[in-house]
Protein backbone atom coordinates (compact mmCIF):
# COMPACT_ATOMS: atom_id res chain seq x y z
CA UNK A 1 0.00 0.00 0.00
CA UNK A 2 1.22 3.48 -0.89
CA UNK A 3 2.33 5.59 2.08
CA UNK A 4 0.69 9.04 2.13
CA UNK A 5 2.46 11.94 3.87
CA UNK A 6 0.35 14.98 4.76
CA UNK A 7 2.85 17.86 4.86
CA UNK A 8 1.48 20.56 7.18
CA UNK A 9 4.38 22.96 6.38
CA UNK A 10 3.39 26.25 8.04
CA UNK A 11 -0.31 25.93 7.30
CA UNK A 12 -0.80 25.61 11.09
CA UNK A 13 -0.05 29.35 11.34
CA UNK A 14 1.60 28.83 14.71
CA UNK A 15 -1.68 27.69 16.34
CA UNK A 16 -1.82 24.49 18.39
CA UNK A 17 -5.58 24.35 17.87
CA UNK A 18 -5.23 24.47 14.12
CA UNK A 19 -2.31 22.03 14.26
CA UNK A 20 -4.46 19.52 16.14
CA UNK A 21 -7.39 19.97 13.77
CA UNK A 22 -5.14 19.40 10.77
CA UNK A 23 -3.69 16.22 12.27
CA UNK A 24 -7.18 14.89 12.98
CA UNK A 25 -8.40 15.71 9.46
CA UNK A 26 -5.34 14.14 7.83
CA UNK A 27 -5.74 10.97 9.88
CA UNK A 28 -9.44 10.68 9.10
CA UNK A 29 -8.73 11.22 5.40
CA UNK A 30 -6.23 8.38 5.12
CA UNK A 31 -2.77 9.82 5.83
CA UNK A 32 -0.13 7.39 7.07
CA UNK A 33 2.28 10.11 8.17
CA UNK A 34 1.70 13.71 9.19
CA UNK A 35 4.72 15.96 8.83
CA UNK A 36 5.67 19.18 10.56
CA UNK A 37 8.69 21.38 9.89
CA UNK A 38 11.24 21.96 12.66
CA UNK A 39 11.95 25.53 11.58
CA UNK A 40 13.35 28.00 14.09
CA UNK A 41 13.24 31.58 12.85
CA UNK A 42 16.49 32.47 14.61
CA UNK A 43 18.27 30.10 12.21
CA UNK A 44 17.31 32.29 9.23
CA UNK A 45 20.43 33.75 7.64
CA UNK A 46 20.72 37.28 6.33
CA UNK A 47 22.21 37.19 2.85
CA UNK A 48 22.11 40.75 1.57
CA UNK A 49 21.86 39.93 -2.13
CA UNK A 50 18.34 38.58 -1.58
CA UNK A 51 17.11 41.82 0.06
CA UNK A 52 16.82 43.50 -3.32
CA UNK A 53 17.27 40.57 -5.69
CA UNK A 54 18.51 41.09 -9.22
CA UNK A 55 16.52 41.29 -12.44
CA UNK A 56 17.98 42.01 -15.88
CA UNK A 57 16.50 44.78 -18.06
CA UNK A 58 14.78 42.11 -20.17
CA UNK A 59 12.96 40.80 -17.10
CA UNK A 60 15.17 37.75 -16.50
CA UNK A 61 15.52 37.13 -12.78
CA UNK A 62 19.08 36.41 -11.69
CA UNK A 63 18.52 36.50 -7.91
CA UNK A 64 15.21 36.04 -6.08
CA UNK A 65 14.02 39.02 -4.05
CA UNK A 66 13.19 37.87 -0.50
CA UNK A 67 13.99 40.61 2.05
CA UNK A 68 15.37 39.22 5.29
CA UNK A 69 13.46 41.48 7.69
CA UNK A 70 10.06 40.63 6.21
CA UNK A 71 10.84 36.90 6.13
CA UNK A 72 12.05 36.94 9.72
CA UNK A 73 8.87 38.68 10.86
CA UNK A 74 6.74 36.13 9.01
CA UNK A 75 8.60 33.10 10.33
CA UNK A 76 8.75 34.35 13.91
CA UNK A 77 4.94 34.06 14.13
CA UNK A 78 5.12 30.43 12.99
CA UNK A 79 7.79 29.05 15.30
CA UNK A 80 6.91 25.77 17.02
CA UNK A 81 8.60 25.40 20.40
CA UNK A 82 10.11 22.29 21.93
CA UNK A 83 6.83 21.85 23.83
CA UNK A 84 4.95 22.12 20.53
CA UNK A 85 7.01 19.22 19.18
CA UNK A 86 5.89 17.05 22.09
CA UNK A 87 2.31 18.18 21.51
CA UNK A 88 2.55 17.33 17.80
CA UNK A 89 3.87 13.82 18.48
CA UNK A 90 1.21 13.17 21.12
CA UNK A 91 -1.59 14.39 18.84
CA UNK A 92 -0.39 12.20 15.98
CA UNK A 93 -0.35 9.17 18.26
CA UNK A 94 -3.80 10.11 19.55
CA UNK A 95 -5.13 10.00 15.98
CA UNK A 96 -3.10 6.91 14.99
CA UNK A 97 -0.85 8.49 12.38
CA UNK A 98 2.94 8.51 12.43
CA UNK A 99 4.56 11.89 13.18
CA UNK A 100 7.39 13.07 10.97
CA UNK A 101 9.44 16.24 10.65
CA UNK A 102 12.10 18.00 8.58
CA UNK A 103 15.13 19.62 10.19
CA UNK A 104 16.61 22.66 8.46
CA UNK A 105 19.75 23.52 10.45
CA UNK A 106 22.41 20.98 11.46
CA UNK A 107 22.75 22.30 15.01
CA UNK A 108 19.11 21.37 15.63
CA UNK A 109 19.60 17.67 14.90
CA UNK A 110 20.41 16.55 18.49
CA UNK A 111 17.45 18.49 19.89
CA UNK A 112 14.90 17.18 17.39
CA UNK A 113 16.30 13.65 17.37
CA UNK A 114 15.79 13.46 21.12
CA UNK A 115 12.02 13.83 20.89
CA UNK A 116 10.06 10.55 21.30
CA UNK A 117 9.42 9.77 17.65
CA UNK A 118 7.71 6.36 17.36
CA UNK A 119 9.69 5.67 14.16
CA UNK A 120 13.29 6.80 13.70
CA UNK A 121 12.49 8.31 10.31
CA UNK A 122 13.31 11.83 9.10
CA UNK A 123 12.32 13.78 6.00
CA UNK A 124 15.04 15.79 4.24
CA UNK A 125 14.17 18.78 2.08
CA UNK A 126 15.45 18.70 -1.49
CA UNK A 127 17.77 21.64 -0.86
CA UNK A 128 19.70 19.48 1.58
CA UNK A 129 19.89 16.42 -0.65
CA UNK A 130 23.54 17.26 -1.30
CA UNK A 131 24.39 18.56 2.21
CA UNK A 132 26.65 15.64 3.02
CA UNK A 133 27.83 16.61 6.55
CA UNK A 134 24.19 17.24 7.47
CA UNK A 135 23.14 13.85 6.06
CA UNK A 136 25.95 12.02 7.86
CA UNK A 137 24.79 13.45 11.17
CA UNK A 138 21.17 12.56 10.44
CA UNK A 139 22.31 8.98 9.81
CA UNK A 140 23.75 8.93 13.33
CA UNK A 141 20.32 9.65 14.81
CA UNK A 142 17.74 8.16 12.44
CA UNK A 143 17.23 4.79 10.77
CA UNK A 144 15.30 5.88 7.67
CA UNK A 145 15.94 9.00 5.56
CA UNK A 146 13.23 10.16 3.15
CA UNK A 147 15.02 12.61 0.85
CA UNK A 148 13.47 14.84 -1.81
CA UNK A 149 15.66 15.21 -4.87
CA UNK A 150 14.33 18.34 -6.58
CA UNK A 151 16.86 21.07 -7.39
CA UNK A 152 19.63 18.49 -7.04
CA UNK A 153 22.05 17.43 -9.78
CA UNK A 154 22.24 13.77 -10.78
CA UNK A 155 25.79 13.28 -9.54
CA UNK A 156 24.79 14.71 -6.15
CA UNK A 157 21.87 12.27 -5.90
CA UNK A 158 24.21 9.36 -6.62
CA UNK A 159 26.67 10.52 -3.95
CA UNK A 160 23.88 10.93 -1.39
CA UNK A 161 22.62 7.40 -2.06
CA UNK A 162 26.12 6.03 -1.51
CA UNK A 163 26.49 7.98 1.75
CA UNK A 164 23.20 6.69 3.21
CA UNK A 165 23.81 3.11 2.08
CA UNK A 166 27.34 3.18 3.53
CA UNK A 167 25.83 4.27 6.84
CA UNK A 168 23.58 1.21 6.76
CA UNK A 169 20.39 3.25 6.81
CA UNK A 170 17.14 2.85 4.87
CA UNK A 171 16.76 5.33 2.01
CA UNK A 172 13.69 6.63 0.22
CA UNK A 173 14.11 9.10 -2.63
CA UNK A 174 11.20 11.37 -3.52
CA UNK A 175 11.22 12.88 -6.97
CA UNK A 176 9.92 16.44 -7.00
CA UNK A 177 10.05 19.62 -9.06
CA UNK A 178 11.02 22.61 -6.97
CA UNK A 179 8.82 25.16 -8.68
CA UNK A 180 5.80 26.37 -6.75
CA UNK A 181 3.54 25.43 -8.43
CA UNK A 182 4.77 23.23 -11.26
CA UNK A 183 2.68 22.09 -14.22
CA UNK A 184 1.87 18.53 -15.24
CA UNK A 185 4.23 18.93 -18.20
CA UNK A 186 7.07 19.69 -15.76
CA UNK A 187 6.58 16.56 -13.64
CA UNK A 188 8.87 14.15 -15.53
CA UNK A 189 7.48 11.19 -13.62
CA UNK A 190 9.67 8.86 -15.67
CA UNK A 191 12.36 9.97 -13.25
CA UNK A 192 10.87 7.62 -10.65
CA UNK A 193 12.31 4.69 -12.58
CA UNK A 194 15.72 6.40 -12.77
CA UNK A 195 15.75 6.90 -8.98
CA UNK A 196 15.26 3.15 -8.55
CA UNK A 197 18.90 2.78 -9.65
CA UNK A 198 19.82 4.00 -6.17
CA UNK A 199 17.05 2.59 -3.96
CA UNK A 200 13.97 0.45 -4.38
CA UNK A 201 11.93 2.85 -2.21
CA UNK A 202 10.84 5.84 -4.28
CA UNK A 203 8.00 8.33 -4.36
CA UNK A 204 6.72 11.71 -5.49
CA UNK A 205 6.53 14.99 -3.58
CA UNK A 206 3.85 16.91 -5.44
CA UNK A 207 3.82 20.69 -5.95
CA UNK A 208 1.23 20.94 -8.72
CA UNK A 209 -1.53 23.56 -8.60
CA UNK A 210 -4.52 22.01 -6.84
CA UNK A 211 -7.18 24.27 -8.39
CA UNK A 212 -6.00 23.36 -11.91
CA UNK A 213 -4.65 19.81 -11.61
CA UNK A 214 -6.30 18.32 -8.53
CA UNK A 215 -4.33 15.21 -7.55
CA UNK A 216 -3.72 13.97 -11.09
CA UNK A 217 0.07 14.07 -10.79
CA UNK A 218 0.01 12.06 -7.57
CA UNK A 219 -2.35 9.51 -9.13
CA UNK A 220 -0.05 9.16 -12.13
CA UNK A 221 2.94 8.67 -9.83
CA UNK A 222 1.11 5.92 -7.94
CA UNK A 223 0.16 4.21 -11.20
CA UNK A 224 3.84 4.32 -12.17
CA UNK A 225 4.93 2.57 -8.99
CA UNK A 226 5.53 5.36 -6.46
CA UNK A 227 5.45 3.87 -2.97
CA UNK A 228 5.32 7.24 -1.21
CA UNK A 229 3.31 10.39 -1.94
CA UNK A 230 3.90 13.65 -0.12
CA UNK A 231 1.52 16.58 -0.51
CA UNK A 232 1.09 19.84 1.32
CA UNK A 233 -2.15 19.66 3.30
CA UNK A 234 -4.53 22.22 4.81
CA UNK A 235 -8.04 22.55 6.15
CA UNK A 236 -8.08 26.29 5.43
CA UNK A 237 -9.26 27.99 2.27
CA UNK A 238 -6.50 28.25 -0.30
CA UNK A 239 -6.14 32.03 0.11
CA UNK A 240 -5.78 31.82 3.88
CA UNK A 241 -2.28 30.36 3.94
CA UNK A 242 0.96 30.97 2.06
CA UNK A 243 1.11 27.42 0.67
CA UNK A 244 -2.61 27.21 -0.03
CA UNK A 245 -2.30 26.99 -3.81
CA UNK A 246 -0.32 23.74 -3.64
CA UNK A 247 -2.03 22.30 -0.56
CA UNK A 248 -4.69 19.63 -0.88
CA UNK A 249 -7.76 19.34 1.35
CA UNK A 250 -9.23 16.32 3.16
CA UNK A 251 -11.37 15.33 0.17
CA UNK A 252 -8.28 15.20 -2.04
CA UNK A 253 -6.43 13.05 0.47
CA UNK A 254 -9.38 10.65 0.64
CA UNK A 255 -9.36 10.51 -3.16
CA UNK A 256 -5.70 9.48 -3.13
CA UNK A 257 -6.28 6.89 -0.41
CA UNK A 258 -9.11 5.30 -2.43
CA UNK A 259 -7.11 5.44 -5.66
CA UNK A 260 -4.11 3.78 -4.03
CA UNK A 261 -6.30 0.81 -3.06
CA UNK A 262 -7.09 -0.01 -6.72
CA UNK A 263 -5.12 -2.53 -8.74
CA UNK A 264 -2.25 -1.22 -10.86
CA UNK A 265 -4.17 -1.97 -14.06
CA UNK A 266 -7.18 -0.02 -12.78
CA UNK A 267 -4.96 2.89 -11.76
CA UNK A 268 -3.23 3.04 -15.12
CA UNK A 269 -6.54 2.86 -16.99
CA UNK A 270 -7.92 5.76 -14.97
CA UNK A 271 -4.93 8.07 -15.38
CA UNK A 272 -4.56 7.34 -19.10
CA UNK A 273 -8.18 8.27 -19.75
CA UNK A 274 -8.47 11.18 -17.31
CA UNK A 275 -5.13 12.93 -17.89
CA UNK A 276 -5.16 14.43 -21.38
CA UNK A 277 -1.41 15.11 -21.40
CA UNK A 278 -0.39 11.64 -20.19
CA UNK A 279 2.73 11.52 -22.38
CA UNK A 280 3.75 14.99 -21.24
CA UNK A 281 3.49 14.13 -17.56
CA UNK A 282 5.82 11.16 -18.09
CA UNK A 283 8.57 13.33 -19.53
CA UNK A 284 12.08 11.95 -19.43
CA UNK A 285 14.08 10.16 -16.72
CA UNK A 286 17.03 12.55 -16.86
CA UNK A 287 16.80 16.31 -17.32
CA UNK A 288 18.52 19.58 -16.55
CA UNK A 289 17.22 21.76 -13.74
CA UNK A 290 14.95 24.56 -14.94
CA UNK A 291 15.88 28.25 -14.44
CA UNK A 292 13.17 28.49 -11.74
CA UNK A 293 14.62 25.50 -9.88
CA UNK A 294 18.11 26.94 -10.04
CA UNK A 295 16.84 30.26 -8.65
CA UNK A 296 15.06 28.43 -5.83
CA UNK A 297 18.12 26.31 -5.13
CA UNK A 298 20.19 29.48 -4.87
CA UNK A 299 17.84 30.98 -2.28
CA UNK A 300 16.59 28.03 -0.25
CA UNK A 301 19.92 26.20 -0.02
CA UNK A 302 21.44 28.27 2.74
CA UNK A 303 18.23 29.93 3.88
CA UNK A 304 18.85 28.38 7.31
CA UNK A 305 22.18 27.68 8.98
CA UNK A 306 23.73 26.97 12.38
CA UNK A 307 25.32 29.68 14.49
CA UNK A 308 28.72 28.56 15.76
CA UNK A 309 30.30 31.35 17.78
CA UNK A 310 30.00 34.41 15.59
CA UNK A 311 29.90 32.47 12.34
CA UNK A 312 27.15 30.84 10.31
CA UNK A 313 27.83 27.24 9.30
CA UNK A 314 25.77 25.93 6.41
CA UNK A 315 24.54 22.35 6.23
CA UNK A 316 26.97 21.44 3.45
CA UNK A 317 30.02 22.80 5.30
CA UNK A 318 32.26 20.63 7.47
Amino acid sequence: MVKLIAELCQNHQGSRTLLSEMIAAAAESGADYVKMQSIFSEDLTHRERFDEGKTDPDGTVQVIKRPYDAELRRLSTLDLTEEDHFFFIEECQKYAVTPLTTIFARARIPLVANFPWPERVIKVASYDCASYPFLRELCEHFDHLIISTGATHDEEIAQTAQLVHDAGKKLTFLHCVTSYPNTLAMCNLARLEWLKKFTDSVGWSDHTLVARDGVNAAKAAIALGAQWIERHFTILEGNKTKDGAISIHPEHLKELREFSALSTSEQQSIVRTSIIDWDAILGVPKRELTPAELLNRDYYRGRFASRVGNEWVYNWEE
